[in-house]
């Protein structure tokens, strides 16, 4: 073992100790407008199922199915986690597609204003995390 001095600007054996600090997720007005926006959208689906078709079948399996898919769906194109490597246009189509879809559910059961709505807010949080993403 060597006994040489160790110089002030050598610490490569010294681990810095704030590498080992988890880092928190920024949270922000736009990313708690985003998860809102990711469960009034599977809100909206279920409540398409529950007008749309008759109750029980296959009514049940609408309200149960259509944001179950839409989660499925978002998760494995969307989401952080992604098992699945999806570049920004990929994920860009898929969530256009979630979102389209939430609003034509509103329209399809005759509240065309909500669902406009809807989709004029999910398309500015898009926006806004979608310039956060590419910088």
């Amino acid at each position: 073992m060597s006994n040489a001095p160790q110089s002030p600007v050598d610490w490569s054996d010294t681990p810095d100790p704030h590498d080992d600090a988890p880092s928190r997720p920024r949270v922000d007005f736009w990313s708690v407008l985003r998860v809102a926006v990711y469960v009034a959208g599977l809100l909206s689906l279920a409540t398409w199922g529950y007008y749309a078709w008759p109750f029980p079948m296959p009514g049940l399996l609408f309200v149960i199915g259509a944001p179950l898919f839409a989660a499925v769906v978002f998760f494995l194109f969307r989401s952080t986690r992604s098992p699945i490597e999806t570049d920004i246009v990929g994920k860009t189509i898929v969530e256009v597609a979630l979102i389209v879809a939430a609003g034509g559910a509103w329209i399809s059961i005759g509240h065309p204003v909500v669902g406009l709505v809807f989709v004029l807010v999910a398309a500015t949080s898009g926006v806004v995390t979608f310039r956060r993403e590419t910088r």
